[in-house]
């Protein structure tokens, strides 16, 4: 089968950075589904462990977790899903990657794709959607209030894949004012369409632009990126006994500025359950088919930004290229073969 690897950490720009290549075609055991993949979406972690993470001596690595397809084999224990189904998930870090014509994947983490959505649309949403959903409903809360402070969220980085959702879901699902970050025209215009009641700039001090909002100190602050860049600032705006979340990877973080309002600080990454197998691992089973139930109702929307056109080593290059450029909005696809 053709796939996409890489063989040691490179920029971009080297020539082979990304390379086309041909794999075995694998086999479903246990409760795994075997996947046809018909598109998959580039995300912020494909670049950074594409840029570090050295493969074994000699062997290829596959990256890419957002896929949709259709199952086309199924392991002896699998419960959910038969072949033909059109899927949508977002696959786990210490497994093969989606950049592959088949892919293996355990059905626990896999949703039923939106019927209302074409796979290029579908493949936008997996991992965004667990990122935001567990942030918003696992780690912060948001449906507990914040006794005393201002029943709003404050999402940092509002415009990028997770933002893009976490705005959606927050505005649709609560009745939180929800306030994002854009420095940008078309950013800014992204975030408004996406549901955003208020826009700041990030470019600029956050603090004295949501103390201008005349809204009181928010609940709950998200910060999708550059959390060690705005730490002090957040830690200014936020209410007291407020909750904050973060994704990002600063290279250390001093919360000592959130003792004195007790703050608490919650840490989300989509992998853990897959990667540690947790109890509760199917919890991403249920909650893709939630998304999906809120996409064909017309409650949520795909985030999908760009299509850069058929899966390969040349256009895999283009869309990291894009995401290390900081400038990309919403989601990233690539579709077919």
């Amino acid at each position: 089968m053709r796939a996409v690897a890489y063989y040691e950490p490179q920029p971009i720009t080297a020539e082979t950075s990304l390379v086309d290549i041909n794999l075995p075609k694998p086999e479903a055991q246990g409760r795994d589904l075997l996947v046809e993949v018909k598109a998959i979406s580039v995300n912020p972690v494909d670049t950074k462990i594409r840029a570090g993470a050295k493969p074994e001596a000699g062997q290829p690595r596959v990256l890419g977790w957002d896929a949709a397809g259709i199952v086309t084999a199924v392991g002896p224990d699998v419960r959910h899903f038969k072949v033909g189904d059109e899927v949508f998930y977002a696959g786990a870090v210490d497994r093969p990657g989606t950049n592959a014509e088949y892919h293996l994947v355990d059905e626990r983490i896999v949703g039923t794709k939106p019927k209302s959505l074409d796979f290029s649309a579908a493949a936008a949403l997996p991992l965004t959607s667990i990122t935001a959903w567990e942030m918003l409903f696992h780690r912060l809360h948001i449906d507990i209030p914040v006794v005393g402070a201002a029943n709003a969220i404050l999402i940092i980085g509002g415009a990028g894949g997770v933002g893009s959702i976490a705005v959606q879901l927050a505005r649709k699902l609560t009745n939180l004012t929800v306030i994002a970050t854009a420095s940008r025209p078309e950013t800014r215009r992204w975030v408004e369409e996406l549901g955003a009641h208020h826009v700041i700039d990030h470019s600029k001090p956050l603090a004295a632009q949501v103390e201008a909002l005349g809204l009181g100190a928010p609940a709950f602050v998200f910060a999708t990126t550059n959390s060690d860049t705005h730490r002090t600032e957040i830690a200014a705006l936020i209410a007291p006994q407020g909750r904050f979340g973060l994704i990002d990877d600063p290279k250390s973080y001093d919360i000592m500025p959130f003792k004195w309002k007790s703050v608490s600080i919650h840490w989300e990454v989509m992998f853990t359950r897959s990667r540690y197998d947790t109890a509760d691992i199917e919890e991403q089973h249920k909650l893709l088919n939630r998304v999906a139930e809120l996409v064909d109702a017309g409650t949520l929307r795909t985030t999908l930004a760009d299509d850069l056109g058929p899966i390969s080593a040349a256009n895999l290059k283009k869309a990291h290229a894009l995401i290390e450029s900081g400038r990309a909005r919403g989601k990233i696809v690539l579709t077919g073969f």
